[in-house]
């Protein structure tokens, strides 16, 4: 009973769960000895996300159909667990039989089927397995969807970083470009420095526009995600944040086989199968059925006869004879394949879960790693190679080509940087699916990185 109180209360509150503030154990953190970013607080990031997330399960209609469907199941116990209906009797002697005290006119009935010890109780167990089923399948969903709105908001973010690096190379490539045709022009410099440039510059004008036509698409995925109509405008990310997981990732591999929802499904789907076997079992034994007969006699035709105007009243009970075993032996047999079967299905699907774990989990490291290789070394020392190549430039002892590779070194160093950036966030999402809980980490709030100190300032 405490149990089934227990369920209850849970699904008058669940609803009021998912719309709530969808939690982050993620903590913001200042991090001053990163002093290579242009540094913004992660915590708007965080708060635009976690609305992104809170509307997603508000307006998305299947999840509303799976918790609905979730406590429908849960009023299935009740009616599982009790007697079945009662039943009334009439019947009318067509002739009347004649008895000594009158003649027998109408018999009224009533009678109760006890089931086997145990039936009833198996069969709210079942049913509010079933109801197990029922949450595991909600919160799949649930997380799926959390899990599809992070995964479409960091595209959208690394879009956003990747139209800004490209504006920004743009920029230096328009000031190389006036470089060279100075150059020109005083006679310092050949004409194909200018076309090479030239060229470059178109190069990037195409990608940018490239990159701002993605937007749409982009943000149609983030919109569908959400549930939101398509032809909104989103705004651009502000941020991508670095998020480093406080705990040993190799404890996700114990944790995600309690925590999964799908394999928490699989693990009451098992234990509604060894219910089967019990009740199968009890099908071997007879269920009772009680009842009580009235039969409306008439007058007697008789004058003085002992017992006359009482109505006889009867109690009887019968029970039905579970004969046929070889259809209770199919029943038993039946019910415990369906637990070899659900039990070997637990065990593959945890076997391709702890497979796609292990390779989110080195996805997440090998980002974070490449995080800190192109902040920390790569594209610190390709902007020196720039502000090298740029001086030698302008002074004549560097080639407009030695000039353009140093910048494609550049552009790509940072589109990197943020591609990685946004997929080390994109694998904490897919962890915490597979895991089914939120991860906790602290956020750094790398934002950017610096504008290009190779950038002129009397540009």
């Amino acid at each position: 009973m405490q149990l089934k109180l227990g369920y209850q209360l849970a699904a008058l509150l669940l609803l009021t769960i998912v719309s709530a503030l969808y939690p982050l154990h993620c903590q913001a953190e200042s991090n001053s000895e990163e002093q290579i970013a242009s540094y913004q607080p992660a915590g708007e990031g965080i708060k635009e996300l976690t609305g992104y997330l809170i509307e997603a399960a508000r307006n998305n209609n299947d999840l509303y159909a799976a918790f609905y469907s979730w406590k429908a199941a849960l009023q299935r116990e009740t009616s599982a667990s009790s007697l079945p209906d009662p039943r009334f009797n009439f019947a009318w002697f067509i002739q009347p039989v004649e008895t000594r005290t009158g003649p027998q006119e109408f018999k009224y009935g009533l009678s109760q089927t006890l089931p086997w010890f145990g039936k009833l109780g198996i069969k709210g167990e079942q049913a509010l397995r079933d109801a197990d089923i029922k949450k595991s399948g909600f919160d799949t969903l649930k997380l799926k969807v959390f899990y599809d709105v992070k995964r479409a908001y960091y595209d959208y973010a690394y879009l956003a970083q990747a139209i800004r690096i490209t504006r920004e190379n743009i920029n230096l490539m328009k000031y190389l470009e006036s470089v060279a045709r100075s150059r020109y022009s005083t006679g310092a410099g050949a004409y194909d420095g200018v076309m090479k440039t030239q060229v470059e510059l178109g190069k990037l004008q195409d990608r940018l526009r490239s990159l701002e036509e993605r937007k749409r698409p982009t943000a149609a995925k983030l919109l569908s995600a959400m549930n939101r109509p398509d032809g909104q405008s989103l705004p651009l990310p502000a941020s991508i944040p670095v998020m480093k997981i406080k705990v040993n990732p190799e404890q996700f591999k114990e944790d995600f086989k309690s925590g999964n929802p799908r394999l928490q499904a699989l693990g009451h789907k098992i234990n509604k199968q060894k219910l089967s076997v019990e009740l199968a079992e009890k099908d071997y034994y007879p269920d009772f059925t009680f009842g009580v007969d009235y039969i409306q006699t008439g007058k007697s035709r008789s004058p003085n006869v002992t017992n006359a105007n009482k109505d006889p009243l009867i109690t009887g009970m019968s029970i039905n004879l579970p004969i046929w075993f070889d259809k209770q032996e199919a029943q038993v047999l039946e019910a415990e394949s369906n637990v070899k079967a659900a039990s070997r299905e637990k065990s593959g699907l945890e076997r391709r879960l702890l497979a796609d774990l292990e390779l989110e989990i080195y996805k997440y490291e090998d980002a974070l790693r490449k995080v800190s290789l192109y902040r920390d070394n790569l594209t610190p020392k390709a902007e020196q190679s720039l502000a090298v190549s740029i001086e030698s430039f302008q002074s004549g002892t560097a080639t407009s080509t030695d000039l353009i590779d140093a910048e494609r070194t550049l552009i790509e160093f940072q589109l990197a940087f943020y591609q990685a950036l946004a997929e080390q966030a994109k694998r904490v999402a897919a962890i915490e699916f597979l895991v089914g809980k939120e991860i906790p980490c602290t956020i750094h709030g790398q934002a950017t990185l610096k504008s290009s100190e190779t950038m002129p300032t009397n540009q």
